[in-house]
């Protein structure tokens, strides 16, 4: 998820200053210019993990079912806080362990997640609503727009994410409106017009298709780099 900004050698000097006592979280982050959120997980990971903490895996991580039920249930019981639970179990970031919390109170599935190239090129794409894409295109701004992660944790295609998150940028939250249901049906528009509309429709699955190839060649070379 983006490109780390700082040394795994700074970020222990940072853990280390405030274990020994050289400064407050709030010192230290601002004599360093970082967030005391960031430092206060840095320290707790640290505690847990070590040195191995700053590891930075490539790839996503995977995230079984039956994890993430565990992780859930142990923060609502009170077990662990979301910070605790984040830095034990080596989770990405807490704003994933609140949105699998979300979705166990909601009543909703929590499905494996074994993030795949594959999601590049999905075509399957399931109906969501306005509230469901502003919720995507906000986390996926919110981390760094990594397009593949949040399209596997919310179970919709690269290309529809990518498209959303133009849409919003270029003008906003109106444009993540799904208008296509406004249109009259095939059935109500003459032989000319439907023509027009598959041509259209056809048009716009190759653009598509065309960009994900694009973007896959794209993530392709930053890999092998």
């Amino acid at each position: 998820m983006g490109k780390r900004k700082h040394s795994v050698e700074w970020m222990i000097d940072r853990v280390n200053e405030y274990l020994n006592g050289n400064g407050s979280y709030n010192s230290i982050a601002n004599d360093n210019g970082i967030s005391r959120t960031a430092l206060r997980d840095w320290v707790a990971a640290y505690r847990h993990h070590g040195a191995d903490a700053f590891i930075k895996n490539t790839g996503n991580k995977k995230y079984g079912r039956e994890f993430k039920i565990s992780c859930v249930e142990a923060v609502i019981k009170g077990e662990l806080s979301v910070m605790e639970c984040t830095a034990k179990f080596g989770i990405s970031d807490r704003s994933t362990l609140r949105h699998w919390i979300s979705e166990y109170n909601a009543n909703r599935e929590l499905k494996d997640y074994d993030p795949k190239r594959e999601v590049y090129m999905a075509e399957a794409r399931r109906k969501t609503t306005i509230e469901e894409r502003k919720e995507i295109v906000k986390y996926c701004i919110e981390h760094n727009r990594d397009y593949k992660g949040t399209a596997s944790l919310y179970d919709v295609s690269y290309a529809q994410v990518y498209s959303w998150v133009r849409k919003y940028d270029a003008n906003g939250e109106d444009a993540l409106v799904d208008k296509r249901g406004h249109h009259k049906t095939d059935d109500e528009i003459d032989e000319l017009d439907r023509l027009r509309r598959e041509n259209l429709r056809l048009k716009r699955q190759l653009q598509e298709r065309d960009m994900a190839v694009e973007l896959l060649k794209k993530v392709r070379e930053l890999e092998r780099m």
